[in-house]
């Protein structure tokens, strides 16, 4: 059981971090010695693990805590970061690349001092927050992992709900936006039993909009507009 609002040991987090020195070849991934070294606004996963309970240190400031699982090339979480100022923003990568290219992002949209990027598994969030501390959690374009078979390695489930729930502050919002059904259906299979209720959704958030304000648009919903496909959005909040 994880300490509640206080760092978890490294020796019992459920993501093990390992240093470039730990790499045979460090130096074929570029990014790597680029991530150990960089400063704000990159966090390295201990110095993400070390803010566990007292986010509002990281950022110098209360506010509501946003999470990205997954930021990717960084588009949306820039964005929003720019859009939502009142807010204090994490975005969590696993890719080394796509975590310094979000950090580029956020430096040229000036969010510097209220954004936050780090390396770390989406699966392993409760070394990075304590109990209530999340205030909404945005998942855009998850890997569908469309066959039975693959419905394991399937980001939304149950069982992954079952750990952010406690996570989350009553009344926190869990935002999906995704090109594949197969991830609509299985987060709204997941919410059966469980303490979310689903208060909007949109077919097409291209032509129908978000069922949520102040939305940003991602590189991947630009991409199906041009295509003339749609993007699917799920709204759910924590009870």
């Amino acid at each position: 059981m994880a300490p509640p609002g206080r760092p978890i040991p490294p020796e019992q987090r459920l993501f093990r971090e390992r240093p470039p020195s730990a790499y045979n070849k460090p130096d074929v991934n570029p990014y790597l010695k680029r991530y150990w070294a960089a400063g704000p606004p990159v966090l390295n996963s201990e110095q993400a693990a070390g803010f566990r309970g007292a986010w509002a240190e990281a950022f110098g400031r209360e506010a509501p805590l946003h999470v990205e699982i997954g930021t990717g090339n960084g588009f949306f979480f820039s964005g929003m970061a720019r859009a939502h100022p009142a807010w204090n923003w994490l975005g969590v990568e696993l890719r080394f690349k796509r975590v310094m290219m979000t950090a580029s992002k956020v430096e040229r949209a000036g969010a510097e001092a209220h954004a936050r990027v780090t390396r770390y598994d989406a699966n392993a969030l409760s070394d990075l927050f304590a109990p209530g501390e999340v205030d909404a959690l945005y998942i855009n374009h998850p890997d569908p992992w469309p066959k039975d078979s693959q419905a394991r390695n399937r980001l939304l489930s149950g069982p992954w709900l079952d750990r952010v729930a406690p996570l989350m502050g009553a009344g926190a919002e869990l935002r999906l936006k995704t090109d594949h059904r197969v991830n609509v259906e299985a987060l709204l299979d997941a919410l059966e039993g469980r303490p979310f209720d689903l208060i909007g959704a949109s077919g097409d958030v291209n032509t129908l909009g978000a069922p949520w304000p102040g939305d940003v648009r991602t590189n991947y919903q630009r991409k199906f507009a041009e295509r003339g496909e749609p993007v699917y959005a799920l709204r759910v909040r924590r009870r």
